[in-house]
């Protein structure tokens, strides 16, 4: 049996190793497209500040550890895949044969369309290299001016102040995050990073960069111009998928997949961040880019591939966690609230911080969160185990923060009716 995995990422890496586990005969091949060893990109950000070298974004630590676990690394990208022929194309021509194929390919950044996006001093955050050559262009007292204040920018934006930059941030949306947070939760994360000395633009769009041999000028919309130095892009990311034209596998936002993490095509599973999986919140599909939910991903995935499809997937939470200059800010399950359903909210601006609670009946279903770091466990609890509150919804409306309570009685009563 030969399992074949297109990707080298946390849901690639998860799979590979519990292919391994399971079946301990089996030949398994990663294919990654950099050059470097399997990393992390949630680690580029301490790579910036110089918190860890490059080995410290690695996925695995050991150099020998994709050798011991009896794993075949082929340095690649996978250009086409033939799911008649069980055939996967890398661009260099060459064509590797699969019994069983897992789509781990990832996402890549949006680029806008945006005049002099192609000036060497405009940098994407995506990849190691491109680290590095930030690194060169983004010294101490350096002006910097980040386009995008999404999930992903918020995570680097920390690393620009730490090397002691001039920051702007400039953001299409009405609030940072606008994705993860509500208006107050996004404006209090706003306040935040105003008061560390970053500039920020909400509601406000690039309209051109453009350069001289000294410096950039990145030109607003509403008129403003932001001389930089270095220009980080952060504008999102989307599901990779160019490679899979013409061969049959359903697309929609990503690959989509079944409960099992299988396409529509025998033999043909996707995970990750390119995947359209089972959201546990609506029941409906939908792509989580997200770390953990990937390497949860990789894990059904392999299973599956292995024991036929008999390990349904329950969905995965929409969850976001982020730190931005040392406030924690968060997002779980249906955040924005359902049909028919009420909530409850704790609001504190001067010490930036604020609860937003979502109930459908009786249960939790989704929460914003803004300075509160020690309950996130309880409230995935919460959450995921989709547990009646009973009385405690009331006194939780009461008392949003009243969290660990709540956990806790809901808990004991279950225990004492059985």
């Amino acid at each position: 049996m030969h399992y074949v995995i297109a990707g080298a990422g946390p849901a690639a890496i998860a799979a590979a190793e519990y292919l391994r586990e399971l079946d301990a005969s089996a030949e398994v091949t990663l294919i990654g497209a950099q050059a470097q060893p399997p990393y992390s990109r949630m680690a580029i950000p301490y790579f910036l500040t110089g918190k860890v070298g490059e080995e410290g974004t690695y996925l695995r630590r050991s150099q020998d550890h994709y050798e011991k676990q009896g794993l075949k690394l082929v340095h690649g990208e996978v250009t086409a895949v033939d799911p008649k022929g069980h055939t996967v194309t890398l661009g260099d021509g060459q064509q590797i044969s699969y019994d069983k194929l897992l789509l781990a390919t990832g996402a890549e950044p949006i680029i806008p369309p945006v005049s002099g996006m192609d000036d060497p001093r405009v940098q994407q955050c995506w990849h190691l290299e491109d680290a590095e050559r930030i690194i060169d262009l983004a010294k101490p007292g350096a002006r910097a001016v980040q386009v995008g204040a999404g999930f992903i920018g918020c995570i680097i934006l920390e690393s620009w102040v730490l090397r002691e930059v001039n920051l702007t941030v400039v953001e299409m949306g009405p609030r940072m995050v606008p994705r993860m947070l509500g208006e107050k939760a996004g404006g209090l994360l706003q306040s935040w990073c105003e008061s560390k000395g970053v500039t920020v633009h909400t509601n406000t769009q690039v309209k051109a960069i453009e350069s001289t041999s000294d410096e950039l000028q990145v030109v607003l919309e509403n008129g403003e111009t932001c001389p930089a130095d270095v220009v980080i892009v952060s504008t999102g990311v989307k599901p990779r998928l160019h490679y899979l034209e013409g061969c049959d596998i359903n697309i929609d936002q990503g690959i989509v997949v079944d409960v099992h993490m299988q396409t529509n095509q025998p033999d043909v599973y996707a995970a990750g961040d390119c995947a359209q999986g089972l959201d546990f919140s609506t029941g409906e599909t939908a792509v989580h880019a997200v770390q953990p939910t990937a390497t949860e991903h990789g894990r059904i995935a392999a299973a599956n591939m292995v024991g036929g499809n008999n390990l349904p997937y329950k969905g995965s939470l929409n969850m976001n966690i982020l730190d931005t200059l040392g406030l924690v800010t968060c997002s779980f399950g249906a955040w924005e609230g359902v049909a028919g359903g009420d909530s409850a909210e704790m609001y504190n601006p001067d010490n930036h911080q604020y609860v937003n609670l979502q109930f459908k009946d009786d249960v939790l279903v989704g929460a914003n969160s803004v300075g509160y770091h020690e309950h996130l466990g309880v409230l995935r609890g919460l959450i995921e185990t989709q547990i009646p509150l009973g009385e405690w919804k009331d006194r939780l409306k009461q008392n949003p923060v009243g969290l660990v309570d709540a956990y806790q009685g809901v808990n004991q009563a279950a225990l004492q009716n059985g």
